[in-house]
């Protein structure tokens, strides 16, 4: 999800020839988990909606049985764990801080993010909204980091049962480096079971990003038998990958479960070929404090 740095080879004849290098990967791993983090304040629309005057601490953890990014299996086995805390208030504001931990990778917890929002409900019955997120980033791995800021702008609407919805946002990312990405997400809710204090929901998703891409091209140019290699930047606007989320969700009191299979279905960008659809379990369980 994301910006994607990726390198292409090239060959020709005559006196050029043409180089391969992959930029670290570390680079990708961090803006996809930037957007990530930003797309798990969504869950919390529902806990919102009909309640007119309200104070809400809501505190998550999740867990991942695999990790992949923009959809691409990067041949590392690992699990990832984030957590959640979330200030919200009717007023339409909400405070958040957030981060992500990797069993493999050094150091194993790889960012802290503060963010702040705002969202307001439109219409009769409140079925259409706008929402804005800003997110600063702090980084444990102590190096030059692309990104370090970012900045959402959204709007959902759903339907008066409200089981069925769809919202498109875009993010702006910048600090060392900048980069943009557009979201969409459909979503429709079943329940399979209903009582006085309980609920049980099928809830499939249908996720799909697009983002700004810079593809990093090494030229390596023989000049009288001496190497000489420059690298030339081309920045294009690309569909990164599709996300089929299918997860049971049950509540019962403060509570809420859930238990899910994902699905990616990544597509090629540059000179990517045969890419791979990739799955993984995710667990998440949280609590609602009414303030």
């Amino acid at each position: 999800m994301k910006k994607v740095f990726l390198a292409f080879a090239i060959f020709s004849s005559g006196l050029f020839t043409y180089s391969q290098e992959k930029l670290p990967i570390d680079k990708e791993k961090e803006v996809d988990e930037i957007i990530d983090s930003l797309l798990e304040n969504d869950i919390l629309d529902e806990l919102i909606q009909g309640v007119n005057n309200f104070k809400f601490l809501y505190v998550s953890v999740d867990y991942n049985s695999d990790t992949y990014f923009s959809g691409r299996d990067i041949g590392i086995d690992q699990y990832n764990i984030r957590p959640q805390i979330t200030y919200m208030h009717s007023k339409g504001y909400m405070f958040s801080l957030s981060g992500i931990y990797y069993n493999e990778f050094v150091p194993k917890w790889d960012y802290t993010a503060a963010s702040i929002g705002y969202s307001k409900s439109l219409g009769k019955n409140k079925l259409f909204r706008l929402y804005a997120i800003g997110s600063r980033y702090f980084y444990s791995n102590g190096v030059n980091n692309p990104f370090h800021y970012a900045l959402t702008l959204g709007s959902g609407i759903t339907n008066k049962q409200r089981t069925i919805g769809t919202q498109l946002s875009g993010t702006y990312l910048f600090g060392n480096d900048q980069s943009f990405q557009i979201t969409s997400t459909s979503y429709a809710s079943f329940k399979l079971l209903k009582t006085k204090k309980s609920s049980l929901k099928l809830k499939p998703e249908l996720n799909i990003v697009a983002g700004k891409q810079t593809f990093e091209l090494a030229q390596t140019t023989i000049i009288n038998g001496v190497p000489v290699t420059n690298y030339l930047e081309n920045n294009v606007f690309n569909l990164i990958n599709t996300q089929i989320n299918i997860p049971l969700e049950f509540s019962t009191n403060s509570f809420e479960f859930e238990f899910g299979y994902n699905i990616n279905l990544p597509s090629a960008i540059g000179t990517e070929s045969n890419l791979n659809t990739t799955g993984f379990f995710n667990f998440s369980i949280a609590y609602l404090f009414d303030l």
